[in-house]
């Protein structure tokens, strides 16, 4: 009957991390896939998904602080959408274990960025 509350509470969290822009979506797959058994394609599905409505509500208040260059906004949104669409049908064709892979490099090369990146001023 209360199988419900754990993903309802790491979906808020997700998607307030979202909404910082933290990567509350890496950490929403990260959940799925480790934690609540869904498979890779589809916990990647969701999180394509997911990330719709999290930038839309995060979108105002980036505008209202000044976060967004308009100009750039309707090229990046085009271009999101395209890797996107891409990116989504490329992964159904590929073997689940490389795609764990992919995905584990890109989470390490990330934090290693963040790691050892040089901060900008």
């Amino acid at each position: 009957m209360t199988d419900w509350i754990l993903p309802l509470a790491v979906g808020a969290a997700t998607g307030v991390l979202s909404g910082f822009g933290v990567g509350g979506g890496t950490l929403l797959l990260v959940y799925m896939t480790a934690f609540a058994g869904v498979d890779q394609r589809l916990a990647q599905g969701i999180n394509l998904l997911y990330f719709l409505p999290a930038g839309l509500l995060a979108l105002p208040a980036h505008l209202k602080n000044g976060y967004i260059e308009k100009a750039a906004l309707i090229p990046a949104i085009g271009a999101g959408l395209v890797c996107a669409a891409l990116a989504a049908w490329a992964a159904t064709s590929m073997e689940v274990g490389l795609l764990r892979k992919l995905f584990g490099g890109f989470l390490i090369a990330v934090g290693l960025m963040e790691l050892f990146g040089k901060e900008k001023k």
